[in-house]
């Protein structure tokens, strides 16, 4: 959990940066334990707000839409009334024709815009028609977006409750963490935080007992247990990866 740099030009001896490592180990399991009692929660939180994120933009891309599609409203009408006036115009210059093909020619403009309304009615219909089928959209997609954020309300509320409560052991424990972390460089810090990450219990640092592994239960040869006990290296299980210390308390014993 903690990856601070050193603060102080201390040069700590290899056996003290293991039991710092193992210490600081101690601590983020402590931790973990902790945010284990949250289970899915903070998961679960994180996947309704990315809905109810996802459902808003769609909301706001159907409002966008529904917007378009008055626009195109306002401009068929505006097409319709514009040939209205032009098939005025043009009846109005029939009264006025010399002869048979001008007043043929005038009819066929009269044609092609009554043609134009006809054409502009249709797309009209289509057009609130589309509305309609948009704003039945933004209903459901209302109504999802008030089940989902009640359901993260709700979510949010107990993660929240959760956390208030932890809150002073884990500000505790981090602390420890902190100040165990100073003791231990930053490459072997990189190191643990690394294989925290890659293993299933976030167990990084493990024991020798029973003359295996503490974390795959594979066993120890005494002479690389021996070199464990010295502390003088870090040893690493050959297995799973983890490093290998000895138990200073079963030592104490």
């Amino acid at each position: 959990m903690a990856t601070q740099k050193k603060t102080a030009e201390v040069d700590y001896s290899m056996q003290e940066k293991i039991l710092a490592l193992y210490k600081l180990q101690k601590i983020d399991s402590k931790i973990d334990e902790i945010n284990k009692v949250k289970g899915e929660l903070p998961l679960e939180v994180q996947d309704l707000e990315d809905e109810v994120a996802g459902l808003t933009t769609r909301q706001e891309r159907i409002n966008s839409e529904i917007e378009e599609l008055n626009s195109l409203i306002k401009q068929r009408k505006r097409e319709i009334d514009q040939a209205k006036i032009q098939i005025g115009n043009y009846k109005e210059q029939q009264n006025n024709v010399r002869n048979n093909r001008e007043f043929d020619a005038i009819s066929k403009e009269i044609e092609y815009q009554e043609l134009e309304i006809e054409l502009a009615e249709k797309r009209l219909k289509e057009h609130n028609a589309g509305i309609k089928a948009k704003k039945v959209q933004l209903e459901e997609v209302a109504n999802s977006i008030q089940e989902r954020q009640a359901d993260l309300d709700v979510k949010k509320k107990e993660l929240d409750g959760i956390e208030a409560e932890t809150a002073p052991r884990v500000a505790e424990y981090q602390a420890e963490a902190d100040a165990a972390s100073k003791k231990i460089d930053e490459r072997l810090l990189a190191a643990y935080e690394r294989i925290r990450r890659n293993v299933h219990n976030g167990l990084a640092v493990v024991t020798v007992r029973r003359n295996a592994c503490g974390g795959c239960y594979n066993h120890i040869p005494p002479q690389r247990q021996a070199d464990i006990r010295q502390g003088k290296k870090i040893i690493i299980c050959e297995y799973c990866g983890r490093i290998l210390v000895a138990d200073p308390e079963a030592q104490q014993e």
